[in-house]
């Protein structure tokens, strides 16, 4: 018998969220770009866009600043908008998505970002 896996579901990762839509918002996803359900994105401080969080990068994206609520791929020149949590939440830490390969600390300092914007990881 074949063995189906899963990918991450919508939202799947939130535990609680203000009332009404509160929590969420509209962003934009930069070019180049492969985010799924609860990925941990950043804000590029130039374009005010979003891209995968990456704790070695200097353009704003190093700061954790919202989760992905439904995913995108963007390509060369390409945006996406999409919605996502940016404020005032409460997640399941264990199902976010981080980049490959972050240490304790560093995913650490991702719960502390995301607290800055009242996102707080469990």
């Amino acid at each position: 018998m074949p063995t189906f896996n899963e990918g991450r579901h919508p939202a799947e990762f939130l535990l609680s969220e203000a009332n009404g839509q509160r929590s969420r918002g509209n962003i934009t996803i930069g070019q180049n770009q492969t985010i799924v359900p609860g990925q941990v994105v950043g804000k590029i401080t130039a374009s005010g866009q979003y891209i995968a969080h990456d704790p070695a990068a200097a353009d704003g994206s190093q700061v954790a600043a919202a989760l992905a609520l439904y995913g995108a791929v963007t390509g060369a020149g390409a945006t996406a908008a999409i919605s996502a949590i940016v404020r005032e939440a409460e997640v399941n830490g264990k199902t976010l998505t981080y980049k490959a390969g972050l240490t304790q600390p560093q995913i650490t300092q991702i719960a502390v970002d995301l607290a800055g914007v009242q996102i707080l990881v469990r």
